[in-house]
């Protein structure tokens, strides 16, 4: 079986290393969280690797951005409970900048993975609805 071309894509790996340290983070909230910020923040973490690897097998490559576009949603949601968390004291200072550098860092590899598939688009390639 060939391997899945998401794999592939560094931005998926990066955002594979993110959730891991999303997980480890949050292990360390309070319990009463489990079902608040740490679960938020969890599943906006790892809605991003699965949007990746979902839009990655569509057959176009604007229903590929149309994904992208979904996990970067989901990258700024992630921003934003990071930034929740530390005001609220469950991470340290340090460990909300880490974690934000890094989904930032992740956000602006989608964006400029969308403007290459808006480039190879223009070039012929089949869309669907941009």
């Amino acid at each position: 079986m060939e391997e899945q071309k998401f794999r592939k894509l560094n931005v998926w790996n990066k955002s594979m290393d993110f959730i891991e340290q999303i997980y480890r983070t949050t292990q360390k909230f309070s319990v009463q969280e489990t079902y608040g910020v740490t679960s938020q923040l969890r599943r906006a973490s790892t809605s991003i690797a699965l949007n990746i690897a979902e839009g990655s097998g569509s057959g176009t490559d604007g229903e590929f951005k149309r994904f992208l576009n979904i996990a970067l949603r989901s990258a700024y949601e992630a921003i934003c409970a990071i930034e929740i968390a530390k005001r609220l004291g469950f991470c340290s200072m340090h460990e909300a900048n880490t974690l934000k550098s890094g989904c930032e860092e992740i956000s602006a590899m989608l964006t400029g993975l969308k403007k290459y598939l808006r480039g190879i688009q223009v070039v012929g390639h089949k869309t669907s609805d941009d």
